[in-house]
């Protein structure tokens, strides 16, 4: 097998959904021709009609050229039966990347498929919540397979998680940074755990916000209006979960605490899961955390600077001890955990970094007081935070 993705070579997407597009789209746009395939017609129908109107826009508004639009458009191959009945149209792609749904067995028996047609090429998956390892397991070379993490939407959001599996081969992990590198996005190097980086360390921003409100220390919009004043965040966490889509958010957050054997840190809220039963999803459904039908006034919030700052200081100690643990059992390096966290959620400032600013023996100070009175593993320190506030280090 070959390690190397080279500048132009032909690159395969399966799925047509936002996510599968985007990556398409992008690798086009890096001079690669890509074929896009779904075994839903209206689903590849949808994707080329959203993809010509995004770059129209780009067009009237000057930030891209007819001709490189068109070019791009040119490069790219849509099908609706290689997935469906064949994936022989992928046998020579150098780079196969799936963003189909998110089912391990439907994974797995794509995997199978392309494999077989495919004997040099990389095989990668897009998912943001399953086992790389499960789907190389399936290949008969699956030292050829990485896990390729976009965040939608791919041609604007720069963060791409690259995950390599126990036996993926070091020189495919090399090579596939370089190649995304190249795309113009800005790579992070993940271990293949639950939620690889991003999903799993941001699980507190929404996790202890519903906490706060079911306790009724604050309401969503007193809470939102603490993080994004005080915390200095761009939403906070209850607009974003409507942006998102509460049953998106729900079944990450699922996902995350079955695959960690049901840690309590990770544990779902009765809230939030309500909420997706009543169809309250958010702002897709008109109505989620807020009521997004006409004539519907958001609740304003309580401006309190005192009762702000406790609110930010609870969800940020659990934020940067959540990323501490992350350094401590490996997952990634310092600089790409802050990295990570601030290129693909927009955080202000990397978790690390802001752990060093607050005091390191500050916040476990504040995770201590919160496990004496509740007497819950949720607020359990990362080993690393209590040696390095015991010893005064400093991520930086």
């Amino acid at each position: 097998m070959t390690a190397t993705v080279a500048l132009g070579a032909p690159i395969g997407v399966i799925g047509a959904g936002a996510m599968g597009a985007g990556i398409a789209q992008v690798a086009a746009a890096a001079g690669h021709p890509v074929l896009l395939a779904d075994a839903d017609p209206a689903a590849v129908q949808r994707a080329r009609a959203t993809m010509e109107k995004a770059l129209a826009g780009l067009v009237e508004k000057g930030k891209m050229e007819a001709a490189a639009r068109d070019a791009l458009l040119a490069r790219i191959s849509w099908s609706a039966e290689s997935v469906r009945d064949t994936v022989s149209g992928f046998a020579g792609a150098a780079l196969v990347i799936e963003a189909i749904v998110e089912d391990r067995a439907i994974k797995q028996e794509l995997f199978t498929r392309l494999a077989a047609v495919n004997a040099t090429g990389v095989i990668a998956t897009n998912t943001s919540s399953l086992s790389v390892a499960s789907l190389a397991s399936v290949v008969s070379t699956p030292e050829r397979v990485i896990g390729i993490h976009f965040f939608n939407p791919a041609p604007v959001m720069p963060l791409v998680e690259i995950i390599p599996w126990l036996g993926t081969d070091s020189l495919v992990t090399a090579n596939v940074r370089a190649t995304i590198d190249r795309w113009g996005k800005t790579t992070v190097l993940a271990a293949d755990t639950p939620g690889f980086i991003v999903n799993r360390v941001a699980r507190p921003f929404y996790g202890e916000a519903i906490r706060i409100a079911e306790e009724g220390i604050a309401d969503y919009a007193t809470i939102d209006w603490a993080m994004r004043t005080i915390g200095g965040f761009r939403m906070g966490p209850f607009e974003l979960m409507d942006f998102i889509g509460n049953d998106v958010n729900f079944a990450v957050t699922q996902s995350v605490f079955a695959a960690f054997f049901y840690d309590p840190r990770y544990r779902p809220s009765l809230t939030q899961q309500r909420l997706v039963e009543s169809r309250f999803l958010g702002r897709k459904s008109g109505r989620g955390y807020y009521d997004y039908r006409p004539g519907i006034e958001r609740p304003a919030a309580r401006e309190d600077g005192a009762l702000g700052a406790r609110i930010a200081e609870r969800i940020v100690a659990m934020l940067v001890n959540e990323a501490v643990e992350a350094v401590h059992l490996r997952i990634a390096s310092p600089a790409d955990l802050d990295l990570a966290m601030t290129k693909g959620v927009n955080y202000p400032k990397g978790l690390l970094a802001w752990g060093d600013e607050i005091g390191l023996d500050r916040v476990l100070a504040t995770l201590d007081a919160l496990r004496a009175e509740y007497g819950e593993e949720r607020y359990r320190a990362s080993p690393l935070l209590r040696r390095m506030a015991r010893d005064g280090a400093r991520f930086s």
